[in-house]
């Protein structure tokens, strides 16, 4: 069996989508900070860092994230390519993958997350108030989950497949408010308003 979360997590923010409604969103400011480091900040506290990018950020933004930054192997599909071109170079036995453009997402999510887990379980993953699971918000088995996002790669699903060859628990969140993400101008004003 393999150990749970409590044997060491680290963090995936996910930062390689083409952001055709925002163009460089995650580099705007998102309340003094520009998304990406947002986001950074929130979860840091959860474990080492990494960032699943389909490219490099400014150089004022890469120097500012302070943890790796790994290229996308084959961008433009999707999140779940950006995990698992990131996902081998987490030592950690456990994932929290965090939405960049998601500035709800915090360590405290993680820790929620962890808390849910029991023995046999290869995933926590929310699912919200309409029954939608929220896969870009999730605890993982880092090792559970490369096996089984190969094979879903190859068939061109995404993360939400992948979470259905897992032993998944779902769960609710105390905060759905997490889930909100910055896709649009309006998404930036509202955040900016808060």
């Amino acid at each position: 069996m393999r150990p749970g979360p409590e044997a060491g997590t680290g963090v995936v923010i996910l930062a390689g989508g083409e952001a055709t409604r925002l163009p460089g969103k995650l580099e705007l400011d998102a309340g003094g900070l520009p998304l990406i480091l947002r986001v950074l900040q929130n979860v840091r506290a959860a474990g080492p860092v990494y960032v699943s990018a389909n490219r490099s950020f400014p150089p004022e933004i890469d120097m500012a994230l302070h943890c790796p930054i790994v290229i996308d192997r084959l961008p433009g599909r999707g999140p779940l390519s950006g995990l698992l071109s990131t996902l081998p170079y987490v030592r950690e036995p456990w994932v929290f993958v965090a939405a960049g453009d998601a500035p709800g997402i915090s360590a405290a999510v993680a820790a929620e997350l962890s808390a849910a887990w029991e023995p046999g379980d290869e995933a926590i993953v929310p699912q919200n108030a309409a029954g939608r699971l929220e896969p870009l918000c999730a605890l993982y088995d880092r090792t559970a989950f490369l096996e089984a996002g190969q094979a879903v790669l190859r068939a061109s699903g995404g993360v939400a497949a992948v979470v259905e060859h897992l032993q998944a628990k779902r769960v609710r969140l105390s905060d759905e408010r997490v889930f909100a993400s910055v896709n649009t101008p309006a998404d930036r004003r509202a955040l900016l308003e808060t």
